[in-house]
């Protein structure tokens, strides 16, 4: 069951459906907050990124559309772009050992494959907020195809960053989206991950020069610890 806006004589409300043969069909309204602008001035986050009024599933089909879902595969020149080998030494190593391709790599791969305007990410639902987690659905649309969906999240510290959080959803959700066009897969295959890790990252102790803290962190091996950490 998924919940998306509905627009009937002239309000808009949240209804819950469910969809067969890629089409939708209401059902009944769901219990949703409603955007208050009043609530949203005093603060409140979590309401107004429910905001109705932001638009993105009104006069577009696309936002809840499966339109041309696994018709036919792309051509095999597309194909060879999109599942080409990862190239090594574009790949990052977070401190706690997670393999990562930066994401402008995931975006450069799509132009390439489909070319620029040939692509984009669509909002298949509101903003919601756990914590101080943000998420979002998106679908891939890739030369009016729907190719794949994913919910993107980004932590955020204060109403301040919320702008860089939005966008930092966008992005993660693009990432997971490519992985089922075949992006990257090897940053998901764990016989590569071991070798890349045995052959080019080291795991080592390291001390926070502030607070004289230690831990256990990843590099590569190309690259040295910056401040505040440092190997000791």
């Amino acid at each position: 069951m998924d919940v998306y806006f509905a627009q009937a004589s002239g309000t808009t409300k949240y209804v819950e459906s469910s969809f067969s043969d890629n089409k939708y069909t209401s059902s009944k309204p769901a219990d949703k907050p409603a955007f208050d602008s009043d609530t949203a001035a005093n603060g409140d986050l979590a309401s107004a990124l429910f905001n109705p009024a932001e638009g993105y599933l009104q006069g577009s089909h696309w936002s809840t559309s499966f339109q041309g879902m696994a018709t036919e595969p792309f051509e095999s020149r597309i194909s060879d772009v999109l599942m080409a080998p990862i190239t090594e030494s574009e790949i990052e190593i977070k401190p706690d050992g997670l393999l990562y391709l930066p994401e402008i790599k995931y975006r450069r791969i799509l132009n390439r494959a489909f070319g620029p305007g040939g692509w984009g990410l669509v909002p298949r639902g509101a903003h919601s907020v756990s914590g101080r987690t943000l998420s979002r659905e998106y679908a891939l649309i890739c030369l009016g195809r729907f190719t794949s969906q994913a919910r993107g999240e980004q932590d955020y510290f204060d109403d301040g960053g919320l702008a860089t959080a939005t966008e930092g959803c966008k992005s993660n959700a693009l990432v997971r989206c490519c992985k089922d066009l075949g992006v990257a897969s090897e940053l998901w295959d764990p016989a590569f991950i071991s070798q890349f890790k045995a052959k080019y990252c080291a795991e080592e102790w390291v001390t926070h020069a502030v607070r004289g803290s230690k831990k256990r962190m990843w590099r590569l091996k190309t690259r040295q610890w910056e401040y505040p950490w440092a190997k000791k």
